[in-house]
């Protein structure tokens, strides 16, 4: 038999386990392509073993001891990962605890490593003493995650432009996915990033005004502007996410931000090409379907943002079913699809957490601000007259755009996942975006959904 592991080089060093069933894959994180190695698994599967070292390890009854055919590995760049021998998988979170573990990027005074001649494994020598291990020493000194929600400080608030959150950061090097992002909000957001260095990708509906967007961050600053690209996406099509999908993963082989921003408002009843609501596909089942198919490109350094509102607290919606979904006619008020579309997004958001979580992938959803304008309210000439009249009230667009900044490039959300936040701070979401029983109901729904569209 063969195990495959697969080999990436670029100028980012970091070995991301990605789980598999049929063998054991840590491709190492890269841009740039892939080199496919393999091996005889009786060498792969055999666990080495630790020669005496002269660093402390854990008691043998400690809660931090692996199960059977377990072990720990770290990456070069000190994330520690964990590999399940018996089933070929791996993951970020320990077997046993469910906790992350980073190791210091340096070895202990007096370690070396070394390629091993015979086999070709990296081992570690103690100059020392001379004893050599396969097992990487820096395990014995593993912390964990200090990340916690109690920890986090406000530094921003209602009145933070999205410029203001990026102040000092470069994202040379980071590549965003941002969905409906060709004005408004969305596109606060696309030249924020862009103009600190990101890789935009636009996947929007509209061509023309994308690329008008992208002309536009241009002519503020031509480097910014080189950087983003076009993806056709139209919502209203599982057929069309899908094949956005297909292009993006062919252009490029890592995601650093996926932000699901586009969403509709006060729309009159109409229904996609797929027979569903058009509230409800647009604004969480496409964005639900394009993230499963986007999930390869996605690591633990990768974060999914899902744009929301405070809206979401006006759903009635206390059980789930299809028709409570994508209602028909005579149950369809547009104001209703669109508080039950904004907690479609925190269940949605919540969920993801959970079923990720040993990737390690942060997810977060937002309220972006109230009434701010946007092109979201051109459905009905009474709201474009009321979101007129509270214009000097509401945020600006840079300001609308700043938490969704926060939640995508902010350090101090690093090892977080599963929150939701309004002003860039962590805020509580309401009671029944916090039902496990619905957060699961909505992804089961949407999974069958999917794949009565795709028949």
């Amino acid at each position: 038999g063969f195990v495959s592991i697969e080999i990436c080089l670029s100028d980012q060093i970091g070995i991301v386990p990605v789980i598999r069933k049929d063998f054991l894959s840590v491709p190492i994180q890269t841009r740039s392509q892939t080199v496919r190695l393999s091996h005889r698994s009786p060498e792969i599967r055999q666990l080495p073993r630790l020669s005496k070292m002269s660093v402390p390890l854990p008691e043998s009854d400690s809660e931090d001891e692996l199960p059977p055919a377990w072990e720990e590995r770290a990456t070069n760049d000190g994330f520690v990962y964990y590999v399940n021998h018996h089933d070929k998988s791996t993951q970020w979170t320990h077997p046993r605890t469910g906790k992350m573990k980073r190791v210091s990027g340096d070895l202990p005074l007096g370690w070396t490593k070394h390629v091993e001649e015979s086999t070709g494994k990296i081992i570690f020598l103690d100059e020392k003493t001379q004893r050599k291990s396969y097992t990487d020493p820096r395990l014995a000194f593993a912390v964990e995650e200090s990340a916690q929600v109690g920890e986090l400080r406000q530094r921003f608030d209602s009145g933070t432009s999205a410029l203001q959150v990026l102040h000092g950061r470069d994202l040379s090097g980071k590549v965003a996915l941002i969905t409906g992002c060709n004005a408004g909000i969305g596109f606060e957001t696309a030249r924020s990033l862009a103009l600190h260095g990101c890789e935009i990708i636009f996947a929007c509906r509209n061509e023309t005004a994308s690329k008008e967007a992208i002309e536009r961050i241009t002519k503020e600053k031509s480097t910014a502007g080189q950087k983003c690209s076009f993806v056709k996406l139209d919502l209203a099509s599982l057929e069309s996410t899908r094949e956005c999908a297909a292009q993006v993963k062919s252009r490029w082989k890592h995601l650093d931000m996926l932000i699901l921003n586009a969403g509709v408002f006060a729309l009159p009843y109409s229904t996609t090409e797929d027979g569903l609501e058009t509230t409800f596909q647009v604004s969480h089942l496409s964005h639900f379907l394009l993230t499963t198919l986007l999930s390869e490109l996605l690591d633990h350094t990768s974060r999914i943002v899902v744009v929301s509102s405070e809206s979401h607290r006006f759903s009635m919606l206390t059980k789930l079913s299809e028709s409570d979904l994508s209602p028909p006619p005579n149950k369809y008020w547009s104001m209703v699809a669109y508080n039950n579309a904004k907690l479609f997004n925190v269940l949605f958001a919540a969920e993801l957490s959970r079923r990720w979580k040993t990737r390690g992938i942060s997810v977060f959803s937002l309220h972006p601000g109230n009434m701010v304008s946007s092109q979201i309210a051109r459905n009905w000439w009474f709201y474009r007259v009321l979101f007129a009249l509270v214009r000097p009230f509401t945020k600006s667009l840079q300001q609308a755009a700043s938490t969704t900044i926060y939640c995508a490039t902010a350090h101090e959300l690093n090892g977080l996942t599963g929150l939701y936040f309004n002003n860039c701070y962590v805020c509580e979401p309401s009671g029944t975006s916090k039902s496990k029983r619905m957060q699961q109901s909505l992804w089961e729904l949407s999974e069958q959904l999917v794949e009565r569209v795709a028949k």
